[in-house]
């Protein structure tokens, strides 16, 4: 932990807090993976050695469950759990409909499988990750690793005939060798500048051979929570078509998990 939270690291925190703090006693969460979503865990195992928490986490990645039972949640499977009340999560990209980029951090398998079962997906997020269309972000795309070269050359040739500005791939890599899944399988990045229709070409790369799911959420995303460094946090809700605005105290924030 820093001595002083950067400005993007500040608008992290004031979303997590806010996130974390609608969790409620015998709550099974489904715990996000990335940065953003490492603040909240941080305080849901705040609130749960200082002020009692009773909840159960469902972690999305081996990293966020690790981190999940270092602050203190008890951290059950989906099977287990069954059904969820809420998932927290971050985004790599979200649009005015809250359709999502995800995968970023190469858990979107386990991050689709955990929101959508759940009764509410909430998105934590910094105001630089709006966009008005997606697509900047590379798209994630999981495959297995078994002819992953033939399902990579299928999906940019299905790419050239959709509404989308690239068709390039590339495998993504950990070091000098590929990056591995929590479940054995290798991602493409798909960059492709800009999507016209994320729910199309959705459809359409789950229907390629070798392809286990892509890092696309369409209405799947309940509510996004987007933090500013200045601790105010803008709450969009799409079941209510409501916007709101609070502000989350940061003010010695940096020093809140010192101890973890």
């Amino acid at each position: 932990m820093t001595d002083q939270l950067s400005p993007v690291d500040r608008a992290k925190y004031a979303a997590a807090v806010c996130a974390a703090d609608m969790v409620e006693n015998g709550m099974r969460v489904g715990l996000g993976t990335g940065s953003t979503a490492a603040w909240m865990v941080r305080r849901l195992g705040h609130r749960v050695r200082e002020e009692g928490l009773r909840m159960t986490g469902v972690p999305t990645s081996a990293r966020t469950a690790e981190l999940a039972r270092q602050v203190g949640i008890e951290v059950v499977s989906l099977d287990d759990a069954r059904w969820l009340d809420l998932t927290i999560d971050g985004a790599d990209e979200f649009d005015p409909d809250l359709a999502l980029i995800k995968g970023g951090g190469g858990a979107l398998l386990q991050e689709k499988i955990v929101a959508t079962a759940s009764d509410q997906m909430v998105v934590i997020t910094d105001a630089a990750k709006e966009v008005h269309h997606l697509g900047a972000f590379p798209l994630p795309v999981e495959v297995i690793p078994f002819g992953w070269k033939a399902s990579k050359a299928l999906i940019e040739e299905v790419l050239a005939t959709l509404d989308v500005m690239g068709t390039r791939s590339s495998l993504r890599m950990d070091g000098d060798r590929p990056f591995i899944t929590d479940e054995g399988n290798y991602i493409l990045d798909l960059a492709l500048g800009r999507i016209g229709n994320a729910r199309q070409l959705s459809l359409v790369l789950n229907q390629v051979p070798g392809v286990v799911e892509n890092g696309l959420f369409i209405d799947i995303c309940d509510m996004v929570l987007i933090g500013h460094p200045d601790g105010r946090v803008e709450r969009r809700d799409m079941t209510t078509g409501k916007v709101s605005a609070e502000t989350v105290e940061i003010e010695g924030g940096e020093n809140a998990f010192r101890d973890i």
